[in-house]
């Protein structure tokens, strides 16, 4: 099986595949009605991920207007596979135009949210359960409190939060611990080659606080399969070409070289590098047909080589900008503690054993 690794997710004891099953195709309604896909063409996507080992399902409310989990919840029950499978789905979004209790993140929407989303997906509990994203206005502690009536009344096995900021996810966790609440196990974060502005803070923030990054998008919408090509250069351009810059469309030349070099697609060494990086537990990944998902799968048969990892890191590095200068190592070797080795402990390192010569 391409999936039968499984990581725990954050400071829990859930294992989660490497590679989660994203299902926002899943259905031909709402928002996502451009790129849906029918009950009958997404089966097989379905099953060949189960096929393969994986356990951890993406969806949300939102996706194709609730079609998502409608479709979702048939094919888990087709497979008979509602135990076996980590089922996380998410609120925020709006489900009723012109009610604005039905959307963001109060108590009110939450759990209205929850008990349609159980609805449609025919269980009555699902295994992770998301903020979608930030609202700007709901009090981090009427969230947290909430996650955790819905965790005792046995509708939600564990919570977490998709696009928020570091201070507010450190809050949340930390109001959390402070009060004997249910605590985030899972950061939902876009995240690639090309979109590395988590590692300032949201990654080290999670590896502190405990909560595994699961990282959306890690081929940057399709950008970096290689089917889309700079126009300048004589090929054949993106449609959204105008919001790639120059650095991003020299980056896709690093990764071909390093494809070639490992023969495999320019894809599953995207895919492969995020899944592989410090503090991600998981990589979502979507296909529009099970051929398409098995090359995505088959992207953790390889590891990249450590100099062909560092050619990826250096071409896609994002030079640390304002007051984050001062936390890199150069600024604090040169200010901070100049002329000395100053660290955190070594790896296996435990207090009172001795791990020297």
């Amino acid at each position: 099986m391409a999936l039968d690794q499984y990581y725990l997710l954050g400071r829990s004891g859930l294992r989660v595949s490497r590679l989660a099953l994203g299902t926002m195709n899943f259905g031909t309604g709402g928002f996502h009605a451009a790129y849906g896909k029918t009950e009958d063409e997404v089966r097989p996507i379905f099953r060949r991920y189960l096929e393969e080992g994986g356990n951890f399902i993406d969806t949300a409310d939102f996706y194709t207007a609730g079609e998502s989990e409608t479709i979702l919840g048939k094919l888990i029950a087709e497979a008979g596979v509602r135990d076996r499978v980590v089922l996380t789905t998410k609120f925020t979004n709006s489900v009723a135009d012109g009610d604005p209790n039905a959307g963001g993140n109060g108590r009110k929407h939450m759990i209205r949210a929850l008990e349609a989303s159980l609805r449609r997906l025919g269980t009555d509990h699902a295994d992770l359960f998301l903020l979608h994203t930030w609202d700007r206005l709901t009090p981090v502690e009427e969230v947290m409190r909430t996650f955790d009536d819905l965790a005792r009344a046995g509708k939600i096995r564990y919570a977490g939060l998709s696009d928020v900021p570091s201070w507010y996810a450190s809050r949340a966790q930390t109001f959390a611990e402070a009060n004997a609440l249910t605590p985030v196990i899972n950061l939902q974060l876009p995240y690639s080659l090309v979109q590395r502005e988590i590692e300032t803070e949201h990654v080290p923030m999670g590896q502190t606080l405990g909560l595994g990054v699961t990282a959306w998008s890690p081929l940057a919408g399709g950008f970096l399969t290689g089917k889309y090509r700079n126009g300048a250069e004589g090929r054949f351009a993106a449609p959204d070409a105008q919001t790639w810059t120059d650095r991003e469309w020299q980056l896709l030349k690093p990764l071909e070289e390093v494809a070639a070099q490992l023969g495999v697609t320019m894809a599953q060494v995207a895919i492969n590098w995020v899944a592989t990086q410090p503090g991600i537990a998981s990589a979502i990944v979507g296909a529009s047909s099970a051929a398409q998902l098995a090359t995505s799968m088959a992207a953790l048969d390889f590891e990249i080589p450590a100099e062909l990892r560092t050619l990826l890191d250096e071409a896609s590095a994002i030079p640390p900008a304002s007051v984050y200068r001062m936390f890199t190592p150069a600024y604090q070797n040169w200010l901070v503690s100049p002329g000395l080795k100053v660290g955190d402990k070594p790896a296996g390192y435990a207090p009172g054993i001795r791990n020297w010569a």
